[in-house]
Formats: C-alpha cells, structure tokens, sequence
C-alpha cells in the first residue's frame, strides 16, 4: 500500500521536482526576487509560468534576478506565443551603471524564426554571437563558417518545437559554458577572453520590436 501510495505521488509530481539538490528561481505565484530592467516589455507570473509580453517594445527589457551565481546547471522550459518575437535567458549577467542601466553578458538565445539558433550562445550588448560562430574574428564570411551556421539551422529547425515547451538546460563551471536543446547539446564553449564573467543574475528578456509574446517554467538550479 505504501509503495503504491508513493508512486502516485511521483506521478502527481512534475519532473524536476524529483531532481536531488535542485531549488527554484521562483515562488510559483508572483515576481519577488526579480525586477525589471530596460525597455518597455512586461512580465507577470501566472499559473506557475513567467509571461513576457509586449507591443512596439522600446529597448529589449529584462526581468533579472535579485541573487548572483557563479558555478550552476540551470534547467527550464521555454515556449514562444507569438512567433515574430525574439527571446533569451541572461546568466553571469551583468548591468551597466545607473538603476535602469543597460543589462549585458552572456545568453542563451531564444530563437522562434527559421534560423532556429535556439540554445546558441550570445554575448548581449558586448561580443555578440560565440557559438555558432564569434564575430570579429575575420572569418565571418568564409565558406567553413557559412558551413557551421547552416549545420547549426539545420540541427536547430530539428529539434525545437514551436507550438510546444521546449526543455533547455545550462551548464556552467568555470569558464566553460555547455547548453543543451531538448535533450541535444548545442553549446560547449570555452570563454578564454578576457571579458570572461565567472558571477551574475540571471535575466528573461523581452527583445525590442513589434510584439513579443515568450513564456517560461520550471526554472530551477543546482548550484556547483
């Protein structure tokens, strides 16, 4: 009776509450612990999910968290609702002076178009793309490069659903940074640059644009 009582409760119980020494980023019933940042894009919590939304969004905003992080494996899962919007998840972020300074660092990107760079890394505000490819290093244009994006689409357009949530996980040690898809690794970098982050917040962004419509749950972390 026990051993059927317990396996009930399993059943009833998502998924990543099963995972040992993994918290939540959220309370599951409203923002405390963040704050918005930068444009004009809005959250709200809801049902457990954290919406951000937006129309003619001035300046990409972010909903960033109050604590700091250095070494984590961070899971969640991501859903577009509006598939003219563009989305990440900041961590090791950092903001420039001022209360509403400019929000900059690294992102997982968030990518709804037919270019499905989803889980790729990005360097907000600062490099800009680190995989697949790292501007400014001359090569943008060589046919190695265009070989590796298009690889990077191809894989991408595979693996992510658009009308479904879809499970993305970050892994953070040091400085190297690996992202994962549903499942399919996407990103192992090494960051041996100097503008190397080793602690931030972590940030849900609205891009700047038309609309936007992105949702998120299940935000948990392991710290290392």
């Amino acid at each position: 009776m026990l051993k059927k009582l317990v396996l009930l409760l399993c059943l009833a119980l998502p998924a990543f509450a099963l995972e040992e020494g993994f918290t939540s980023l959220t309370n599951g019933k409203d923002l405390t612990g963040w704050k918005i940042v930068g444009g004009t894009g809005q959250y709200k919590a809801e049902g457990g999910t954290i919406i951000g939304t937006g129309e003619n969004v001035k300046a990409n905003t972010f909903l960033i968290t109050e604590k700091t992080y250095k070494n984590f494996d961070l899971r969640f899962e991501v859903k577009f609702g509006n598939p003219a919007g563009n989305s990440g998840v900041m961590f090791r972020a950092q903001q420039k002076p001022g209360e509403n300074g400019r929000v900059f660092g690294y992102q997982c990107e968030h990518d709804d178009s037919s270019r499905a760079w989803t889980a790729g890394l990005y360097d907000e505000a600062r490099r800009g793309w680190l995989a697949p490819y790292r501007k400014g290093d001359g090569k943008n244009d060589s046919p190695e490069l265009k070989a590796v994006q298009k690889a990077f689409s191809e894989a991408g357009n595979k693996l992510f659903k658009k009308d479904d949530w879809n499970e993305i996980r970050i892994l953070a040690e040091g400085n190297r940074i690996q992202i994962w898809l549903n499942g399919e690794q996407r990103v192992d970098y090494k960051d041996e640059a100097p503008e190397f982050t080793p602690e931030g917040f972590f940030g849900l962004q609205v891009h700047a644009g038309k609309a936007a419509n992105i949702s998120w749950r299940n935000l948990r972390i392991k710290e290392l």
